[in-house]
Parts: structure tokens; sequence; C-alpha cells
């Protein structure tokens, strides 16, 4: 049986595009699996997931046989095969708790991930807690004066791997304009958000001396506007006045860990599309 697609698409909103693509498949013999669509009336847009069984078709006869339909309702679309590990790149700083719980998910084969290089501004000795195995590990550390030089190198191994996704794992470090544009829509960052936003450095201590009742966190694609990126995920967490500072870094570590394996689920299943500064996520 052939791997299972999935296409997902928007354009502009206009009667009939739903008949029109399962019409399609129907003529070549597919059998949908999920199908889930987006009407957005603020914007006049129109966004679809189908997931499909391609019977004795391929991905190529599909692409072949939708594209002129796709270029005549000026569509961005995209097929790829739906089970197919996502190449992934992962960037860690000093705090690799991310890192830990992104590996672990793709060890027991939760997250359909491939991992095929970690990048860190600081030695491998600054993540000894966590278990990389045999993943390449490149230290590239960065100051000002070899910033620009730093970038070039993520990029030479990001094509050199053929990494399909950028995960900042807690990377510490604010990509250029240049490197957030060249990893447009396949870099996701976690970012600790509160209410009221805390910037700068101890931003659990800056929460605790509010006395905040509630922390989260934002998983977003990265963009030359510092964690203004299209957001993907969010989650948050009840604090009371009993937690110390340091009970709320542990509570930090772990909502920040589980909303970005959740962004990154959501994006290698193709979940997610854009739609200008925001995203369509389609959840299951």
């Amino acid at each position: 049986m052939a791997e299972p697609l999935v296409l997902t698409l928007s354009c502009a909103d206009r009667p009939g595009i739903t008949a029109q693509v399962t019409g399609l498949l129907f003529e070549r013999g597919a059998n949908i699996l999920e199908a889930q669509q987006f009407n957005d009336r603020a914007s006049d847009a129109f966004f679809m997931r189908i997931a499909f069984d391609p019977g004795a078709g391929d991905a190529e006869a599909f692409r072949g046989a939708f594209a002129p339909f796709a270029e005549r309702c000026a569509m961005r679309w995209k097929l790829v095969r739906r089970d197919r590990p996502r190449r992934v790149l992962i960037m860690v700083s000093r705090f690799d708790h991310c890192l830990a719980d992104l590996l672990y998910r793709w060890r027991i084969g939760e997250l359909p991930i491939e991992p095929v290089a970690i990048v860190s501004n600081h030695p491998r000795e600054a993540i000894s807690h966590t278990n990389i195995g045999d993943v390449p590990f490149h230290h590239l550390p960065v100051t000002a004066a070899t910033k620009a030089e730093q970038e070039a190198e993520v990029r030479r191994i990001a094509d050199e791997t053929d990494a399909e996704l950028v995960i900042l794992a807690r990377y510490m470090q604010i990509l250029s304009d240049g490197q957030a544009a060249h990893f447009a829509g396949r870099c996701i960052n976690i970012h600790h958000s509160f209410l009221p936003g805390f910037k700068g450095a101890r931003p659990y201590h800056q929460a605790h001396a509010r006395g905040v009742k509630m922390i989260g966190a934002t998983a977003h694609y990265v963009t030359a506007d510092l964690d203004e990126g299209p957001i993907i995920h969010q989650d948050v967490e009840p604090i009371t006045h009993a937690d110390s500072p340091e009970e709320l870094v542990r509570k930090g570590r772990e909502i920040e860990s589980r909303v970005l394996a959740e962004a990154v689920r959501l994006h290698v299943e193709e979940r997610v599309v854009l739609n200008g500064a925001r995203t369509v996520v389609f959840r299951n």
C-alpha cells in the first residue's frame, strides 16, 4: 500500500473549492483519511488540510494532476508524505530541558522527527545532563564581531544536513534579520510569556516579585520582529502566593518543554498554515 499523503492549501475563498479538491482526489482513486478546512471571513481566505491514501497513485502523479487547478485558483499549496520523519536542526544554549524533552519524544517514537544536528553557542559540557547520543554536535560560539560568520555556518550545516526545520530550544541568541528571513516559516522558537510580559534576565524572578497568578509559554515562528512571529501553540499554568522563584523556574521548564514539543509536532504533521501574521492550526 502506498504511504499516505498530506495536502495543505490556502487561497482566496470562493464557492466549490472543497468539492473540486475532493472530487479530484476521488477521480484519482484516493481515499480521504482526514479533512479539515477553515474559511477566514476577516481576510476572505480559504485554508484546507487533507490526509489521504493515494491508492494506486503516487505523490508525483497527484502533484501533476493538482498543479493546473492550484494555478487557476492562485493557491499556495504543499503535498508531502504524511509519515516521513522531518529532518530537524536543534539549537540550544545552557538550558537543555527543551532539548532533552525533544530527544526523548523522538526516541520513543512520539515525535516524528529526525535530529540531524545540534548547534550550541556553548561547549558540549554545558548540556552534559542530556544524552544526545550519536546526533552530531556543533559548538559555534558567537560574539557581536563573529555573528555573521557564525550564522553562515549554521546555514551551511542546515543545507548540508537537508534540515527541514530549525528548532530554537532555548537558544539564547537573537537571530539577525537576514537569518530570520532565510529560515522563514521553518524556524520555531519557545518564549516564556507572562501577564504582564517580563523581558530581560531572570523573568521568573520578575514574575514572582510582581505576584503573578499565571505563567505560560508561547511557541512561534521566528521573524525579524523579536518574539512577535506567528504563534503556533501556547499554554499556561496557575501560580499561587506560596510558589517560590525556584518553583516558578521548575514549572516554567515543564511548560516550555511541552509547548515547544507540541508546536514541533503540529508543524511536522503539516497542521500549521500561515495566514499573514497569524496561523491556521488544524488540530487532531
